[in-house]
């Protein structure tokens, strides 16, 4: 048989190819802190060229841990060269734009054949996977534990608290339940909440959405119908007041109910039974009504488009949802909900909100209330590629200040200008230290010097 076996001579030949092949990076550094080796992993998880790592001192890197050993005392480049080894440490990497990298970190001293140390060898795993996961399983803690939430409704205002008493309590009662407010304040959660709630909760939530249809495709899916009750009508179908049996029915946007269907509804409510089109025997339902509105439906009945007797029926128990721009203590825990929510779903690692932006969000109107809001964050999370939401990520309406009526600061610049002025802002903040106005901006140093030769400011 051939000799197979491996030499010192071919170890010693072929290492740096069988280093090379290695995932993880592994950085060689002499007594002085000087990097003499790195191979291609480590090229890739620092940006650096392996012609910019070697002969540079490892502290290019940035790492906290050699920070810490600073802060501490030490009197030489690593505190490896006192201890020997570094098993599995968590740590932080600097890369080349000035992001950052978490690496798990394993490390030992080498020595010369007189026991001399010579330096030491790193090796580097990107954990950065491993601690986005974590971060997700943070996220989902801080919302099932979250106390500013009931059931999906967030808000903890003196206002809202009282919402949700009144939801307690309607859902505790078999009476119908009328829910008023402003399109976008969460009528359908208050609804689900009533129901999540209450004794029918074992039930279905059947819900209808009345604007939606017209009058004779509303009768058709309230009641039902046999087969053969009109042209197309090839089987019997069951309604919503059977879907929801035992449950509850949700009449969304109820105001929009012509006359004619509010007075068949309100035989339904005052005698407990339905009819099929195209079938005459009545149909016990055992249903409990849920409605709501964003109409004002005593206007609505002083025109003779709401019927009083309807009105009565429906109204036994209402609860008033508060529009946003009434609980604006609301609005931070909105803006920390969505964005969270929003940081989960698309996986973007971004840090935060600035000030300035918050400012805006907080001093804006919401004239579509928390739905709006929510619209918003969808649209900032589709267009925010850097650390920190800025002026410039928020939507044009909130942007051009669409409602100033109610004293909405009006800012009437185009996304670029936004940046210019941006930029210029944070270098004057920071008398012209690049690398902390990026801090600033969540951008990083190289972008910051593109941007102002892009804007011509020459002057800091």
């Amino acid at each position: 048989m051939p000799n197979s076996t491996i030499s010192h001579a071919d170890i010693e030949k072929y290492w740096e190819t069988v280093v090379s092949t290695i995932k993880d990076g592994v950085m060689i550094v002499n007594t002085a802190g000087c990097i003499v080796f790195a191979n291609e992993a480590m090229e890739s998880m620092t940006g650096y060229t392996r012609e910019e790592l070697v002969g540079q001192q490892c502290s290019i890197l940035n790492c906290d841990l050699f920070h810490m050993a600073r802060e501490q005392g030490a009197d030489q480049w690593c505190v490896l060269l006192k201890t020997g080894n570094l098993d599995l440490r968590r740590c932080t990497i600097m890369r080349h734009d000035r992001s950052f990298v978490p690496v798990l970190k394993n490390a030992s001293r080498l020595h010369d054949s007189n026991g001399t140390v010579i330096g030491c060898v790193e090796i580097l795993t990107d954990i950065t996977e491993v601690v986005e996961k974590d971060r997700q399983i943070d996220e989902f803690r801080r919302q099932l534990r979250s106390e500013d939430s009931f059931h999906g409704i967030i808000g903890a205002s003196p206002a809202m608290l009282r919402v949700y008493k009144a939801i307690e309590n309607a859902a505790h009662s078999d009476a119908p339940v009328l829910i008023l407010g402003e399109s976008g304040t969460g009528k359908g959660l208050a609804a689900r909440a009533i129901h999540e709630l209450g004794d029918r909760n074992k039930a279905p939530l059947v819900c209808v959405n009345c604007a939606a249809l017209t009058e004779s495709l509303l009768e058709n899916e309230l009641f039902g119908h046999v087969k053969g009750a009109y042209t197309g009508a090839y089987r019997s179908q069951p309604g919503r007041f059977e879907l929801a049996q035992s449950g509850d029915l949700f009449l969304d946007e109820i105001g929009d109910l012509t006359p004619s269907m509010q007075v068949k509804l309100l035989r339904v409510l005052e005698d407990k039974v339905i009819e099929r089109i195209g079938d005459p025997r009545p149909i016990p339902v055992d249903v409990r009504i849920i409605s709501a509105t964003n109409r004002n439906l005593l206007n609505l009945l002083e025109t003779g488009r709401f019927r009083k007797d309807f009105y009565f029926r429906i109204n036994v128990i209402p609860i008033n949802l508060p529009p946003l721009r009434e609980r604006t203590g609301d609005i931070l825990l909105l803006v920390n909900h969505f964005f969270h929510k929003l940081r989960l779903k698309t996986g973007k690692l971004i840090k935060g909100v600035t000030n300035s932006t918050m400012e805006i969000l907080m001093n804006y109107s919401w004239p579509g209330n928390v739905r709006e809001l929510r619209s918003a964050f969808d649209y900032i999370f589709a267009t925010c590629d850097e650390q920190n939401i800025q002026l410039l990520h928020l939507p044009p309406d909130i942007l051009r200040g669409k409602d100033d009526s109610s004293g909405t600061r009006v800012i009437n610049l185009s996304r670029e200008e936004l940046k210019r002025k941006q930029l210029i802002d944070a270098l004057a903040q920071t008398k012209g230290n690049k690398s902390k106005a990026a801090d600033i901006l969540g951008i990083s140093r190289v972008t910051v010097w593109n941007r102002m030769k892009r804007y011509g400011l020459t002057d800091f």
